[in-house]
Parts: structure tokens; sequence; C-alpha cells
């Protein structure tokens, strides 16, 4: 166990009273002898442990230097790039509050964004600028791009002493995706990281310091960031970073070159690379888990991964508020069609409208319990309150358990359906579509027909571009009316070329109900 930090029998964290959570993810290998040892893989460079603890401490300095005081934010619209590592622990350690944003919105988000957040600094990278650069004009917050700011750090002393913070101090926020509206800055405390790379990382997946992570998923939200830092800097492992937009090609390049250990993907990508897979085999023969996270992933996918690759995809469900996964499946522990069982360390119950728990097999809310969750709601006090209840979170999602004890996801509870006075889960739909071999991808939303009824209405995405028509729509009505009960199958299937997603992969059903 590392120094100071103690987990209890229910997973409980024992932290000093003042400590810097940098110092356990960064600044303790050097004196555990892992200077020399590799921390992170590019394309172009590879930067040691040693390397990465020195260029920390410069980038604080020169934040600190660049007039951004204790308790000031920093908002970071930066590539999956070491740059990214210092200037996340570097703002830690200095006792700024850093807060990563999705690096695909456009110029009125950001704009949006960054006078939401109240920020003193942006720091970009010039790939964005296009977008960036329009909010910051708007706005008039001071920024930086990346490699001005890396230009300056040489100028930095590597010696920075970390500013000592409560473990239930703000540390860091992150937006969330936005899934059902504008995102919401999360604010995360020095304890979560902690948290979840112990329980969920170590205790759940069983991350160990030889592995290799490589994550499509990018570091700016929870997911990523658990994937390629978090957990790799807690187990003293090394992550595989790759700046590029994740398709089948980039993602098996990078699996191919890096031989990673473990590999981080979602359900839209999993389905996409299958769809290259039958065309082309590649070599996973690295891989000794497959992860997955953003939205449900559907036990068809599961099963013809496996038969393809050989490894399992561990699915689970997470958010930006609990910081990772907090129910999920597990090597030793899988069930296909289902989130898994809760994470070590983390309280779930399934409640009713009236928050009182539903018997196993009906669906109900999910609420979480946990001390990775954020401690509130930056600005939104309202949400904040509707949300964060008597040390609850209300996950907004709809789930059930089964008779075995595992978790099964029926969707967004405002994306429920009631179809002739039922409750109709658009994931089942959506599951059982995708199992015909024309389907890559199919989103399932209410819509009202002649009466003003509200009835299922599928929108898929085909392997093969202009395929659909009556004949398929037969098709994909025939498998869900002899799969599902019968009113829960598609009465309507629009044919289309992309869904609608958030840059976590999560299908945003409410903009197909528009």
């Amino acid at each position: 166990m590392i120094k100071g930090i103690e987990f209890g029998p229910d997973l409980k964290v024992g932290l000093p009273a003042r400590f810097n959570v940098a110092v356990p993810f960064v600044d303790r290998h050097l004196a555990e002898g892992r200077g020399a040892k590799v921390a992170i893989r590019t394309a172009g460079e590879t930067v040691t442990y040693a390397e990465l603890a020195e260029r920390v401490n410069r980038a604080g300095n020169a934040l600190l230097a660049g007039g951004l005081k204790p308790g000031d934010r920093m908002l970071m619209v930066v590539k999956d790039c070491p740059a990214f590592f210092y200037l996340f622990w570097g703002a830690i350690k200095a006792g700024i509050v850093p807060a990563p944003l999705n690096t695909m919105l456009r110029a009125a988000d950001y704009a949006y964004l960054f006078e939401d957040s109240g920020c003193r600094l942006v720091v970009y990278s010039s790939e964005f600028a296009q977008e960036v650069e329009p909010a910051l004009k708007q706005t008039g917050v001071r920024a930086s791009t990346v490699d001005a700011f890396l230009a300056e750090l040489p100028k930095a002393s590597p010696t920075l002493e970390a500013r000592l913070a409560s473990p239930t101090d703000d540390c860091f926020w992150l937006y969330s995706s936005g899934s059902t509206g504008r995102p919401k800055g999360a604010v995360h405390l020095q304890r979560d990281m902690v948290v979840t790379s112990e329980c969920y990382g170590v205790r759940a997946l069983g991350v160990r310091e030889d592995d290799v992570s490589y994550s499509a998923g990018k570091l700016f939200f929870a997911y990523g960031l658990g994937n390629s830092m978090t957990f790799p800097l807690w187990t003293g492992s090394t992550a595989v970073l790759d700046d590029r937009r994740p398709t089948p090609d980039t993602t098996f390049e990078t699996i191919e070159t890096f031989k990673p250990t473990l590999y981080y993907g979602a359900p839209t990508l999993y389905a996409a690379q299958l769809a290259a897979l039958e065309k082309k085999p590649r070599d996973f023969s690295s891989i000794r888990a497959c992860v997955s996270a953003a939205e449900a992933l559907p036990s068809d996918i599961f099963r013809r991964w496996k038969e393809k690759t050989g490894t399992v995809i561990l699915d689970g469900i997470g958010s930006t508020e609990c910081l990772h996964i907090f129910i999920g499946n597990r090597l030793d522990d899988w069930k296909p069609g289902t989130s898994g069982k809760p994470v070590p360390g983390y309280e779930v119950k399934i409640v009713d409208e009236h928050g009182k728990p539903v018997p196993k097999g009906e669906s109900g809310r999910l609420w979480i319990r946990s001390e990775s969750a954020a401690k509130y709601y930056w600005n939104k006090p309202e949400k904040t309150a509707e949300t964060m209840v008597d040390g609850w979170l209300n996950t907004g999602d709809t789930y059930r358990q089964d008779e075995d004890g595992y978790f099964i996801y029926d969707g967004r509870s405002d994306d429920m359906l009631k179809v002739g006075g039922i409750w109709c889960s658009p994931v089942e739909v959506e599951s059982c579509l995708i199992t015909h071999p024309a389907v890559l991808e199919a989103a399932v939303v209410g819509h009202a027909d002649e009466h003003g009824l509200v009835k299922p209405k599928a929108f898929v995405v085909l392997k093969q571009q202009g395929g659909g028509g009556p004949r398929l729509t037969d098709e994909l009505m025939a498998v869900c009316k002899k799969t599902l009960a019968p009113y829960k199958y598609p009465r309507w299937v629009e044919y289309v070329s992309e869904l609608p997603k958030t840059a976590t992969g999560k299908i945003q059903r409410f903009k197909l109900r528009d």
C-alpha cells in the first residue's frame, strides 16, 4: 500500500489530513525507484517517470509565474499528449484547479464554458484554434497554446513544493458530456482519483505495474482520464497515447505497434472494429482485457468480439460525477448483456419514483454512493440538490437486477418509453436490431402515431450505406417481433448515416426526438 494511504475492509479510504494528490500519483515513483521507467509512450516520444515529475513541477511553477493563484480555474482544450499530464498535475500540485474540456466542441460551446467556469486561463492545442480562438475573442479570457506553454517550461524551476489540502477540498473539474443538454461542471475532490484508481483500477480490473494501457476514449472525460492517466500512474505502469480520432484503422495500428495489455473502447467503436475485422484480421495477442463504457454493450457485440479476437469485453457503467466505472464486469465474473456487479467500495440501489427499493427484476432509477462522487455542480444549485441527495447520487439511469445479481441497463430515465401503458427500454430494442447482419448501430426513441400514442421509432445505421428499404425494414421488424414482447417492436425505421453522440460515445436520443 502507498505510504500514508489506507483502505479499510469496506474500502473506505484513509488519507492524511493534509496532502496533495499529485504526490502519490507522480512524485512517489521517484522514491520507489521507477524514475527510469517509461510512464508515457506516443508515436513521437517516450516520457519516463523522472521526466514526468520534473515537467509537472516546471508546469506548476510556470502557471504560478503567469499570475494564476491557488484556487483559480485553468481550462484545458488539449489533445492526448504528454503535455496534458504536465498541465493537469502541475496545476494540482500548485493548488490550481484544472478542468479538461471536450476537444470536439464548437466556438459557441467553448464560449459558454469559458464564461460558466470563471476561469483565469485557457490552454489549448493549436489543432483546436479554429473553434477555441473565436470563443476567446468573445469572452476575453487569457489563453496560451500548448506549444507556447511548453516553450516556457525550461525557464521554470524544476522543483515545486506541493500545496497541501484536505482530502475533501476541490481538486479538478470535469464537465459532463451533455447527453441530455448543457454540460455541467462536476467539482471533484483531492481524494476522488485515489478511490477510482484503487477500487476499480486495481480491485475490479486488476491493473498491474507491468501493464501497458491504451484507451480509445480520450483524456478529457472521466473514462479516458482513468484509463490513460490515473490507473497507470497509480500502479506505476505505462500509458500509450494517440492524439488521432479513434477509428478501426488507427486503433488497430496502435495496438499492433505498442502491444498494450489493456484496451479501453466504447460500444460504437467496438461495432465499427468488428465490421473492419470481417474484412481483415488483426493482431490482438498482447491484450489480456478489453473494457467498454459510455453506453451499454449489446450481448451480440460481446459474442462476436470474443469469436473474432479471443478476448472478452468487460462492460461497465460509470459517470462524470463518479469519475469512472462503478458497476462492471470482471475477468473472473462476467455476463454478456449486463453491466456486471457493483465495484468494491461502491453502494448501489435501484429505487422507484418514491425512492423505495424495487424488487429484483423490476426496473427503477439507479442510485450510487461512493467516495469518488463529485461534491457539487458548479453554478447549478438546483441540479446539485436534485442529483446529489444525502450522500447518494441519482444517476438518471434506469436499471434492473437479474436473479444472479447482475445489473442490466434499460436506458436513461428520460429515454424510457411507455407503450400501451407498459414501460419499454430503448436499449433492449436497439440490442435486438443490431443482431441483424446489415445493422451497424441503432437508436430507438418514442414517436407519436396518428392517434397521438407513443410508439418506438428506430434510427438505423447500416454497415453498407444505401442498403435500406421496405424489405429490410420488414426484416428488422420481424426480428424484433420474434425476439421481444409484441408491443416493443419499432413501428417506423429511418435509415441514417450516423447517430448523434457525445464525445464519450453515448447516443443523444433527445436530438432524435426533436
